[in-house]
């Protein structure tokens, strides 16, 4: 069995920011420092942090008053800053700067009387954030959704998920160009999604099945196995190698491997580890090099 490596995979430098908050705050603040929702959505970046003493809740109001609370990558409504404000907590804000971006544009535009649609993912927890921001539609296109019942030439701004298949939110912005006429595209998937994504369209084509290293609940991760599905080999999301089935897996003879945005590269090793191929090489499509600046409280 061959092992062929995507790249650029794993972590972005939203999650790198995100993670090095919560271990910078355990240090200054001592623990417990309480994530309002998982800061990244992985189990095990998560579990190693809560091992440090950290504590994830979904709810603000669950963190004792007078605490300190780091919100997660995905960011937050403002109302969980006001109730944090109303309990006395210290926040941290470790919202990825991309999704800050999303944010102002949505505050930008509802402020010039724009109508905004959310190309988006309903229930995801960076959607909720960005919907909270200001009066806009979600746009769900994992369903047959009916776009809002405005006139056509009202101004329209459509903003996007950062997270999402970059050729499906193209398919669901060209639906609403057909609709509308007046209307201003945000192209707001991240720069690690779209590589992620463009570099394992890639690796589809020299392998025979792709495991994507992942979390169920990161939807990057779904994402890469979807878009890896879409080329035409067998495409399998699992965490880590407690899941790999050796039995189906060892049916091909080469192996493609990637992994999402917020998925740590020991369990991409680990996978490898299981796996006992004869042969691991690495195919690389585009070079990173972003890094975010850490929030203020913390520099």
């Amino acid at each position: 069995m061959e092992v062929i490596l995507s790249s650029p995979r794993g972590f972005c430098a939203g999650v790198v920011r995100a993670v090095e908050v919560v271990d910078l705050c355990l240090k200054k603040f001592g623990a417990p420092v309480y994530v309002k929702h998982q800061i990244v959505h992985n189990p095990y970046v998560v579990a190693s942090l809560e091992n440090k003493g950290a504590v994830t809740v979904e709810e603000v109001e669950e963190i004792p008053e007078g605490s300190v609370v780091v919100f997660s990558a995905h960011g937050s409504p403002p109302e969980d800053f006001q109730q944090a404000e109303e309990r006395g907590l210290t926040v941290i804000d470790a919202t990825c700067p991309l999704v800050t971006r999303v944010h102002n544009e949505a505050g930008k535009y509802d402020r010039e009387g724009r109508r905004i649609l959310l190309v988006g993912h309903r229930g995801h927890q960076e959607v909720r954030g960005t919907m909270g921001q200001a009066r806009m539609a979600l746009v769900d296109n994992r369903d047959e959704t009916e776009l809002p019942d405005w006139d056509p030439e009202t101004p329209v701004a459509v903003l996007t998920q950062t997270t999402l298949s970059v050729d499906d939110t193209g398919e669901a912005v060209a639906d609403i160009q057909r609709r509308f006429t007046n209307v201003l595209i945000r192209n707001d998937i991240c720069y690690a999604t779209t590589n992620r994504q463009v570099a394992v369209k890639a690796l589809a084509e020299k392998v025979d099945v792709v495991l994507v290293i992942g979390a169920e609940n990161s939807s990057n991760c779904n994402r890469l196995r979807e878009v890896a599905a879409a080329q035409g080999v067998p495409a399998y999301l699992i965490n880590g190698p407690e899941e790999l089935d050796l039995e189906e897996v060892r049916q091909f003879s080469r192996v493609g491997i990637t992994s999402g945005a917020s998925t740590p590269e020991v369990l991409v090793n680990a996978v490898i580890e299981k796996l006992a191929p004869e042969d691991v090489s690495s195919m690389s499509e585009i070079d990173e090099n972003v890094t975010f600046v850490l929030p203020k409280e913390l520099r």
